[in-house]
């Protein structure tokens, strides 16, 4: 049986690139409110249109049993249900979307849906709860800015964009590793998400049955160990400095390591005690 999580904090899973980058982000203030204060209302309602007139939301009413999935995460994760949409594209993709937590929403890809089972569905949606978790949203609004700077700026102006957007994909790369970890805390099993990441690497509908997942993990392990050289080493920084995540591979060795250490076992008792405590309290007042 899975448990709710409550009392869960970001930081308390939160990956320490991620953490490191923010920080470093974080280097530039008052970005993060002008985001929000200039764009936030203009941009929640863009989208909201948007997702109304050419997605289907996803209720209790439509699409019951993915609305299930959704709840069940954000149980667990401790969060409040945001919008879920379902929107027609044959790139296997899924994205969220929180300027200033009014109107927070994800939005899933039929391919990516027709790609998965309902466990790895969810751990999607968890992926993406962890970045409203983690309140991603604003920097990765400021990346899509200077990605449309960069056409707009005389040279010295792109130059700086450049400088600033190489810094953004780091950050975002190291903000995927987070999510990760929190679609593993919803799921509660290594091998859902590492199942998510090897079909988004090199599956479709006909072939993803057929794909074996222990024989991905080792591909991750020996991607792993081409760090141990200097060679290696820079070639795989030049392979994803300019990619908006990290590669399948190396998403899939972090969750394999981190599922299996002290530290997420540890967190999954600690608020799991506190579940148990809780209900014990309300079972008090109430009757169930």
């Amino acid at each position: 049986m899975k448990h709710k999580l409550i009392g869960l904090k970001a930081n308390e899973f939160r990956h320490p690139l991620d953490l490191e980058a923010t920080q470093s982000l974080q280097q530039f203030p008052g970005w993060d409110i002008a985001v929000r204060t200039v764009l936030g209302s203009v941009a929640e309602q863009f989208f909201y249109l948007e997702n109304v007139a050419a997605s289907v939301q996803v209720s209790e009413k439509q699409l019951p049993h993915i609305h299930k999935l959704l709840v069940e995460a954000c149980e667990r994760l401790d969060l409040d249900v945001p919008e879920l949409y379902i929107k027609q594209n044959p790139a296997p993709n899924a994205y969220t979307f929180a300027m200033r937590g009014k109107q927070p929403f994800i939005v899933l890809h039929t391919s990516l849906i027709e790609l998965l089972t309902p466990e790895e569905i969810q751990a999607v949606i968890a992926h993406e709860l962890g970045h409203l978790k983690c309140e991603h949203g604003v920097y990765l609004t400021l990346v899509n800015l200077l990605v449309l700077a960069a056409g707009l700026l005389p040279n010295w102006g792109v130059i700086l964009a450049q400088s600033l957007q190489d810094q953004m994909l780091e950050w975002i790369r190291c903000a995927e590793f987070s999510c990760d970890r929190a679609a593993l805390l919803a799921v509660q099993d290594p091998k859902v998400v590492m199942s998510v990441l090897m079909k988004l690497a090199g599956g479709s509908p006909t072939l993803a049955p057929q794909l074996n997942l222990d024989a991905f993990i080792e591909q991750a392990r020996a991607y792993d160990q081409m760090s141990q050289s200097q060679l290696g080493e820079l070639l795989k920084n030049a392979q994803t400095q300019q990619l908006s995540h990290p590669v399948p591979v190396l998403r899939a060795q972090a969750i394999d390591r981190w599922g299996s250490s002290p530290d997420y076992q540890r967190l999954l008792e600690q608020h799991q005690t506190g579940y148990n405590e809780q209900a014990e309290i309300k079972g008090k007042w109430r009757n169930w």
